[in-house]
């Protein structure tokens, strides 16, 4: 030990420490999106849900953007606008169809094949390499999940399991494209500019799928529709998009195997769905897994 610094600064937290807890905080705020849309269900349709919650928050993004006099990059603008197609319709629209017909808390547990899904589209278009562990604890826990989906539905699947398929692979192709884009612009940018760039589409959509009735909504399904719109929609994508530039696109996207709990424990708690021993063990089982994929090698 030096004896002129008795006490040495400790190390400094890698950037990839900081992007999983960044990523981590989007998911905590992400498992609330199912049970929040079962919720809102009670009196919005699927199509006003998708199409006012991206409303509302194209709002909140311009009004931010204009206050801090962000200029357009119009150069990103065909991925910022993908990125938006992909998460701003895509996943609302498919898991709020899914919600119709199955527990939030199956859903949650079904959505754990994400970060399978995500890791394929970011070797396939992200530019980065999954060792071969890796991708055996991946497809390990999509197996567990859609093992749990079938062992749920009388060894089967439903047509509410594919619309979260669906919404799955809508989700992890929009992560890639925002993360890819997070690695030269804010995170918090991205996902402001792909809800500027879809307002042509989910304003008009909104005032089109607006229904007298839904002044009718109690009070808990007006609060679970702004929490999508400026939760899920909005403030999630802030710190998952900045985590996904800082760690890479798919190791962060393991930690959203988090996920299921973080669903699975809204669904219990406020939902009063049912979480069964065999939920919670499928659910820890993909955990273990996670875990292990944490220590495989990614490079880039």
């Amino acid at each position: 030990m030096d004896a002129r610094n008795p006490n040495p600064p400790a190390p400094a937290v890698s950037r990839e420490t900081i992007g999983l807890a960044l990523g981590a905080l989007g998911v905590f705020i992400f498992g609330g999106t199912l049970p929040a849309t079962r919720v809102a269900l009670g009196t919005f349709s699927p199509w006003f849900i998708t199409y006012g919650r991206a409303a509302m928050a194209s709002i909140a993004a311009a009004a931010l953007l204009l206050v801090l006099r962000k200029r357009f990059p119009r150069r990103d603008a065909p991925a910022l606008f993908l990125a938006g197609l992909l998460l701003v319709f895509g996943f609302p629209i498919f898991s709020s169809i899914a919600m119709q017909t199955v527990p939030a808390s199956h859903g949650g547990v079904v959505l754990g094949v994400l970060p399978l899904t995500t890791s394929i589209f970011a070797a396939i278009i992200g530019g980065e390499r999954p060792s071969a562990f890796f991708w055996l604890c991946g497809i390990s826990g999509a197996a567990l999940v859609i093992a749990f989906a079938m062992r749920d539905n009388g060894m089967t699947l439903t047509l509410g399991d594919l619309f979260l398929l669906l919404a799955a692979l809508s989700a992890s192709l929009g992560y890639v494209v925002s993360g890819k884009l997070s690695r030269h612009m804010p995170g918090w940018e991205v996902i402001c500019w792909s809800l500027i760039l879809t307002a042509p589409i989910s304003i008009p959509a909104a005032i089109w799928s607006w229904d007298r009735a839904f002044t009718q909504a109690s009070p808990a399904e007006t609060f679970a529709f702004f929490y999508l719109s400026f939760g899920s929609m909005f403030l999630g994508f802030f710190a998952w998009n900045v985590g996904l530039g800082m760690g890479g696109i798919a190791r962060v996207s393991q930690v959203q195997l988090l996920q299921s709990f973080v669903t699975l424990a809204i669904s219990a708690f406020l939902l009063g769905e049912h979480v069964g021993a065999q939920t919670v063990l499928f659910a820890l089982g993909v955990i273990a897994i996670v875990a292990l994929g944490r220590r495989a090698r990614v490079s880039r």
